[in-house]
């Protein structure tokens, strides 16, 4: 386990950490239910964007709630070389599909935030058998982090002069992180500033800057667009009706473009419906999830 500064969120008995594809997973384990609800927080946040929901999804369900790689309390390894093997989306769905087994389950209900979604689809795509069906909230598939990639001459050059460019990225997103988490919201005056220095402090410790370019480094354009129609899984797609990070027409375009899917789109709410509205996220969200519960019981 790296050297986190633990004394700054409460570590209580339901935070946990396992070994993990070389990674030290920080997890949140809550309900004791034979079916495993895994919840994929977005890019720059951690599990903590869970914490209105975490419990009032358990009751028939266990739920885990992890800390993705370069975020919250998770190890931030650095790889000698070639840090896609440890930081891509491919790697990031194995690591999933690997935790499903190690928590005791043979597969899980994801639910995915933003970029968390863009893995929890990924996941199913690339390990079908450990998915027993997704929720994707804002999930990023026809833009963004699903389809980002450094031409190969400036990815080069950043890998030489990566202590440059390390410093400079830290800098930049020191710089701009409250902005950009305000921005997730619809009614930014209800993200609150203690909210704001709690992400902070899960998001920069250890090798948070290195870590976090290697992440950039390892982006690529995942082309999930032309392997939708592969997931067979039943899909419930969730937007904020005023989402300006991943727009509500591509949330409408993927419920479409997914065999098995249905769309739920949340009012007056932007990018992160289960911390602006978590009320409304939980009913948009109960029926489906009750009756994936109800057919692992048959």
């Amino acid at each position: 386990m790296t050297n986190t500064n633990a004394s700054s969120i409460p570590l209580k008995n339901t935070h946990q950490f396992l070994d993990v594809n070389g990674f030290r997973v920080h997890y949140q384990r809550v309900g004791s239910g034979s079916t495993l609800i895994l919840l994929l927080h977005g890019s720059f946040l951690s599990l903590r964007s869970w914490r209105h929901v975490l419990t009032k999804l358990s009751n028939d369900a266990t739920v885990v709630a992890i800390d993705r790689p370069v975020c919250g309390f998770t190890s931030r390894p650095i790889p000698k070389s070639n840090g896609a093997a440890l930081y891509s989306a491919e790697a990031q769905s194995d690591l999933i599909a690997a935790l499903i087994e190690q928590l005791g389950f043979e597969r899980a209900i994801l639910i995915g935030h933003s970029t968390g979604g863009t893995v929890a689809l990924l996941t199913a795509l690339r390990h079908s058998n450990r998915v027993q069906a997704l929720v994707l909230v804002g999930a990023m598939i026809y833009s963004g982090y699903a389809t980002s990639q450094l031409p190969m001459p400036v990815q080069r050059m950043m890998t030489t002069l990566k202590p440059l460019f390390v410093k400079l990225m830290r800098v930049m997103i020191q710089r701009l992180y409250t902005k950009a988490l305000r921005a997730l919201w619809h009614h930014q005056e209800r993200f609150t500033d203690d909210d704001i220095a709690a992400y902070r402090a899960d998001f920069m410790i250890d090798s948070w800057d290195r870590a976090f370019f290697e992440s950039f480094l390892a982006t690529h354009r995942l082309n999930l667009d032309a392997r939708l129609s592969e997931l067979m899984q039943p899909v419930l797609v969730v937007s904020g009706e005023q989402d300006r990070a991943v727009k509500l027409v591509e949330s409408q375009r993927l419920a479409n473009e997914l065999p098995n899917a249905k769309l739920v789109v949340i009012s007056d709410c932007g990018h992160i419906p289960h911390e602006e509205t978590p009320d409304a996220f939980l009913a948009a969200v109960n029926a489906f999830l009750q009756q994936q519960i109800d057919s692992n019981s048959q």
